[in-house]
């Protein structure tokens, strides 16, 4: 029996897959059904976890419920996990739920921070994604391993933004919580210095805040070892920590692995400028979870959401037989990470500025983006 709908599937309700559905809601494509597949109900904006661990938002301004936003654009909802695709007879196979046949595909599962499976049987480890769930392992971990008179120690494995925002926000919950606690938090990295990729006088900026706040950076010091009470480094040095959160670089999830799609050579879904894969052209592949083989870009948000309109532009165009558009990443963008006191660093092009404003204006656009799907 031939369907007559085709069936449009959103695999992982990630940065740009949620702006497809929103814009289903407000104009569908004739002739298709939409389905959404996701692991969790809600899908987290990743520009306000930072403010949200540090106590400057509640829970629910960083998340966008996705049953709602189903809803409203007449879309199925199925919470599973993926366990495998059918490319000849177009399905879709989960462990947790019956197989479903799809035309078009969008998977934009996001992806992991680099080389925390090691790891995974220490009971310190928090990595830092899936981040629907990161502030509730966390604060679980905080409080078991909390003993009277014993300030935490926490030590978090990455230099990048994302680090230095958890660091930094992390700080000012601990001082919300207990003013007089007195945790110590360090960032350990790999390289020569934390924010790598970013200009050199906001590295100095960067340092500068870090060492104010008495925020230490064992810069060149790669954790090799995370036991429970304590980790390892490359040059054989233990040290004691209660909590160790894995903020690295971007590494694919498991679950690309079972799709059987061609990959890069770091495991991401190869795709071309139009953000088809390399092997199917029916199946996109958007945000972390793919690389446009031809001009591969950093693993970042904000090509997750500039992919957005022309993701949503080539399903319609596939679905009518148009012309596709091209995706062509930025060579530069607007950086801002909250450093958790009220303040954020901003970093465009050749201005480097830690102020009230530059958190004042991340915050405006969070805020405003995260609204455009939650109304």
């Amino acid at each position: 029996m031939v369907r007559q709908r085709k069936n449009i599937v959103l695999i992982g309700i990630g940065h740009t897959n949620v702006y497809v559905l929103r814009e289903w809601a407000r104009d569908p494509i004739p002739g298709c059904t939409l389905t959404c597949v996701s692991t969790f109900p809600t899908a987290t904006y990743s520009g306000m976890l930072p403010g949200t661990l540090a106590m400057q938002f509640a829970d629910d301004e960083m998340r966008i419920d996705l049953e709602s936003l189903a809803d409203r654009a007449g879309a199925a909802l199925i919470l599973a996990d993926v366990n495998g695709l059918d490319l000849q007879t177009g399905e879709i196979h989960f462990s947790d739920h019956e197989s479903i046949a799809f035309d078009f595909l969008s998977i934009g599962v996001g992806s992991m921070p680099s080389g925390w499976q090691q790891h995974s049987h220490s009971t310190m480890l928090v990595p830092v994604k899936p981040m629907q769930t990161l502030l509730r392992r966390l604060d679980d971990h905080l409080k078991a391993t909390q003993k009277p008179q014993h300030p935490h120690r926490v030590a978090i494995v990455g230099g990048g933004a994302a680090g230095i925002e958890i660091a930094c926000c992390l700080q000012q919950k601990f001082r919300e919580e207990n003013p007089d606690c007195g945790s110590s938090i360090e960032i350990f990295t790999a390289g020569d210095h934390a924010a790598d990729g970013m200009s050199d006088r906001s590295v100095r900026r960067i340092e500068k805040i870090l060492a104010t706040r008495g925020i230490a950076v064992r810069a060149g010091e790669r954790v090799i070892e995370v036991g429970d009470t304590s980790i390892v480094t490359e040059d054989g040095q233990r040290q004691q920590f209660d909590c160790v959160i894995w903020a690295t670089g971007a590494a694919p999830p498991t679950v690309l692995a079972k799709l059987g799609l061609e990959t890069d050579d770091h495991g991401f879904i190869a795709t071309s400028d139009t953000l088809q894969t390399l092997s199917d052209s029916r199946i996109f592949a958007v945000g972390d979870a793919g690389t446009i083989v031809a001009s591969p870009s950093p693993k970042a948000g904000v090509y997750a959401v500039r992919q957005g309109p022309i993701l949503w532009h080539n399903l319609r165009a596939m679905v009518q037989r148009r012309p596709l558009k091209k995706f062509a990443p930025q060579s530069d963008f607007l950086k801002i990470l909250n450093t958790g006191d009220g303040k954020a660093l901003l970093q465009y092009g050749w201005l480097t500025a830690h102020a009230r404003w530059c958190w004042t204006l991340k915050t405006w656009i969070d805020k405003r983006f995260v609204r455009e799907f939650q109304e």
